[in-house]
């Protein structure tokens, strides 16, 4: 049985703080932009599952998508999660540093960059969301060990070995879900996603990787969702269904939505 002592304020200078929650979100954006332009590189060589992008274009899409991230993120928290709350506090949407984030809200941000930023550019949604979804694990991974840091969405009663007892959760051992998360939604589904999309004999049209992210993802999270305490002001829906197993549902019906249509319009072309 572990005791939850992490401090989530990283450095402390009075009026001015440095929180994990904050340097994990910088982490997943640079680590995330990096293996991407990695990934650029191997589609100027042929076997791959990529439409090639220009370099630059991703550079330019990076701003898209971290307005996306935070805009999406947290209206996602806010509209899905806490609306009653925030309602009458308006001005606590801005404190982002506490955390509070969604992450279908902040998918659904993330879509909405690509899409504009994909006209703008007259260029493919798919081939531009493909690359994005295989780097989104490794934000993912980061998030959640923030989340673990912060005592925040942490799991059910438990006497597992690997237990934490949370400050904010009372005196009693919990699953340490933020951690099964990690490992689920960010070192596995990240594992999966480039295996797929990497292999060079393997060829894979452009969607389905967005697709598969979907998918994968929604399996991961709603199976998580069973060691993970639901928000207490919202409990259980329909008295089975968290806010998080719902969404997902949305989610994984939405990546096989992707598929139909992908084969739809390889059988009119």
């Amino acid at each position: 049985m572990i005791v939850h002592n992490f401090d989530p304020v990283l450095v402390d200078l009075g009026i001015f703080q440095i929180r994990w929650y904050s340097i994990a979100y910088i982490l997943g954006i640079i680590i995330g932009w990096i293996y991407a332009k990695k990934i650029i590189r191997k589609t100027e060589k042929s076997g791959y599952n990529f439409v090639p992008v220009k370099k630059s274009d991703f550079d330019d899409l990076i701003i898209y998508l971290v307005i996306g991230i935070i805009l999406g993120g947290r209206l996602g928290y806010v509209i899905f999660y806490n609306f009653e709350h925030y309602s009458q506090n308006a001005l606590e949407i801005f404190k982002i540093w506490q955390g509070g984030m969604s992450f279908h809200g902040g998918l659904i941000g993330i879509i909405i960059s690509i899409f504009i930023f994909s006209k703008n550019k007259n260029t493919s949604f798919f081939k531009l969301s493909d690359i994005v979804a295989c780097v989104s694990p490794i934000g993912l991974f980061f998030g959640r060990i923030a989340n673990f840091i912060n005592g925040e969405l942490y799991g059910k009663i438990s006497d597992l070995p690997w237990s934490v007892i949370f400050p904010n959760a009372g005196n009693v051992a919990r699953h340490p879900s933020q951690i099964y998360e990690a490992i689920l939604e960010g070192a596995i589904l990240f594992l999966l996603i480039n295996f797929l999309a990497l292999r060079k004999l393997l060829i894979i049209k452009s969607g389905y990787i967005s697709a598969f992210f979907l998918i994968a993802y929604s399996i991961m999270r709603i199976f998580a969702e069973n060691f993970r305490e639901p928000d207490q002001h919202i409990g259980y829906l329909f008295n089975y269904f968290s806010m998080g197993t719902i969404l997902s549902f949305l989610t994984l019906l939405s990546g096989f939505l992707i598929i139909f249509f992908i084969k739809k319009n390889e059988k009119n072309n």
